[in-house]
Formats: structure tokens, sequence, C-alpha cells
């Protein structure tokens, strides 16, 4: 499982035009579901998403999570991370969760860090627009399997 998060200052994911999730402060997170990633794979990645330290302490130093910084999240699911783009001039797939089994654990996902901090989120599979001020700019990609 993967996800690559954004420090923003400000996220939205709009669909057809109408919004659907917005934050402030926080982080986006894009999450890509890989073939073999189980519930506690995703435990996993999500506390490694609500630990990592990557908000300024009084010293500016990247050392508060996303919790002691007052943040919430906008987690927004995107197969393309699951992509092998090692050969050739179009990407593979095939290492990418089945779709139901990867809203499945998208929805777990959600439900999990909407229990542990104030978070919105996408819509599973539908054509979104996702716009961000990214806040550094800070970028990570975290991975766990």
């Amino acid at each position: 499982m993967i996800a690559l998060i954004q420090r923003v200052t400000q996220a939205r994911v709009a669909i057809a035009g109408e919004t659907v999730g917005e934050i402030n402060h926080g982080l986006l997170v894009l999450l890509g579901i890989q073939h073999g990633d189980t519930p506690a794979v995703a435990d996993k990645l999500l506390h490694k998403v609500l630990s990592y330290r990557v908000f300024a302490d009084e010293a500016q130093r990247m050392n508060l999570n996303v919790q002691q910084a007052g943040g919430q999240l906008l987690i927004v699911s995107q197969f393309t991370l699951a992509a092998y783009t090692q050969k050739g001039l179009r990407p593979d797939f095939a290492g990418a969760a089945k779709p139901d089994v990867a809203r499945e654990l998208y929805d777990y996902f959600c439900a999990q860090s909407a229990a542990r901090i104030a978070t919105q989120t996408g819509e599973f599979a539908a054509d979104m627009q996702v716009s961000l001020v990214n806040d550094g700019p800070v970028t990570f990609w975290l991975q766990v399997s």
C-alpha cells in the first residue's frame, strides 16, 4: 500500500464541479492500493501517515505529526500510484489491487482514519479534480507491505 502525502495549507477534491471533500491545514493523502494489501497493511500505513513528523515545531524543525500540528486529512484513492513504470512508455497496472478489493480497503482506511482524526475523502473510482496548496513544498512517498 502506498501513500503519497503532501503537507498542505488547503486542499479540495471535486466531482463535476462540486466539492466533495476539503481541508485547510493538514495532509493530502493520495492512496494507492496494491495486489496483496490487507487491513493489517492499511493499519500499518495509517499509523505511519498519522505519526510521520512533517510539520514544524517552535524551532521550525519537522518534529510534529499531523495530529500534534492540529491538522486534518484529505484521502483520495489513486490507483495510478501502483503502476509499474520501469519499462516502456505506458504504465502497467498489474500490481494494483482489483477494484472490489481496493474499494473495500480504501473504505477501511478512511473509516479507521476518521476514528482518529478529522478526515475528508474523495469518492472511490470517480473522475475527481484535486486542487491543493502544497506547504513547503513538502511531499513524501510512504510505502508499507
